[in-house]
């Protein structure tokens, strides 16, 4: 192998990558994975192994476009305490490669790339799956997911207000002074007539009582991506049409899913593709799982634009 794989810190992710941009290629992949063989994604269901002594879990996400011409890996890891010492809960690289003879041509800072597709996958869904005329927006968490969802939720609808709750209500100010929110000091009073819910907390258990939503109210459910956490009360999801990035992952992986014994509708992707339609008058969930392919064409995307290429456009 000729040299080492080119280096991107989070700060080079970051200067190449942007919602404008981003939003319509996450469209495209998840496009692209809901047509099956004809869309050329191969994408396996993530391994995940618990590291239970220290309370993490370890990920390996591989995928491939043909489309995209784009072939890459994540190995991430998911230490939800790791707040309590100053570190992010997500860390970890991905590893792009050339397709065509296998060799590794770059290594990217994921954090970057891992927050912001996830944003703007919820953004597609947002945009297929809110209410029409969306006014208000809450984001339940403070974290590096608060911040990219309202950064890229607010691409596709044009929202009067946006709410942030926190279990830290300082941490909720913060964000809502920098991003021109209203920090709420209750769950409940946060999501109080909101159009749109997003979540995004790496709680083991509901936080979003279905009481609380309205009916007709869209919801992003990010966080729980393993099989036995929750983030929202079964109950909401019971009287919700559920969605999901990617079915077969959902139906495996997501506690949400698992634990109330939904059903889920059908993936983003076929909205996207026209092939199913959603009820937009209903109460939906879209649980995402944060898929391979999404990691893949966004560091794609990096690469080109730093070299001046255009091919995955």
């Amino acid at each position: 192998m000729e040299g080492a794989p080119e280096w991107f810190s989070g700060n080079d992710v970051q200067k190449y990558l942007t919602y404008e941009d981003l939003i319509p290629i996450i469209e495209g992949a998840l496009a692209s994975f809901s047509q099956g063989h004809a869309g050329g994604v191969l994408q396996p269901v993530r391994m995940s192994m618990g590291i239970e002594e220290h309370k993490g879990v370890f990920l390996v996400m591989p995928a491939y476009s043909s489309k995209d011409n784009a072939l890459a890996t994540k190995l991430v890891s998911l230490y939800p305490e790791n707040s309590a010492v100053g570190l992010p809960s997500h860390m970890g690289v991905i590893v792009l490669f050339d397709p065509v003879h296998g060799a590794p041509k770059a290594m990217m800072d994921a954090e970057v790339i891992t927050g912001m597709r996830t944003a703007a996958a919820s953004a597609v869904a947002t945009k297929y799956l809110a209410p029409e005329n969306s006014k208000i927006l809450t984001v339940i968490g403070a974290g590096v997911q608060a911040i990219t969802h309202i950064q890229a939720i607010r691409q596709v609808c044009k929202f009067e207000e946006v709410r942030i709750w926190s279990r830290t209500f300082s941490k909720a100010q913060k964000v809502a002074d920098e991003f021109g929110c209203v920090a709420c000091k209750t769950i409940e009073e946060a999501v109080k007539d909101a159009d749109v819910i997003t979540t995004v907390t790496t709680s083991k258990t509901p936080v979003l009582n279905a009481e609380w939503v309205k009916d007709g109210a869209h919801v992003n459910c990010v966080g729980a991506c393993v099989k036995d956490w929750q983030e929202l009360d079964p109950a909401l999801m019971k009287k919700a049409d559920v969605y999901a990035d990617t079915k077969e992952a959902a139906l495996k992986e997501s506690g949400d899913i698992i634990m109330s014994g939904v059903e889920v509708l059908c993936e983003i992707g076929e909205l996207v593709l026209g092939t199913k339609k959603a009820d937009r008058n209903a109460t939906t969930v879209f649980k995402s799982m944060g898929m391979a392919i999404e990691d893949v064409v966004s560091a794609k995307l990096v690469y080109d634009k730093k070299h001046g290429s255009t091919s995955s456009q």
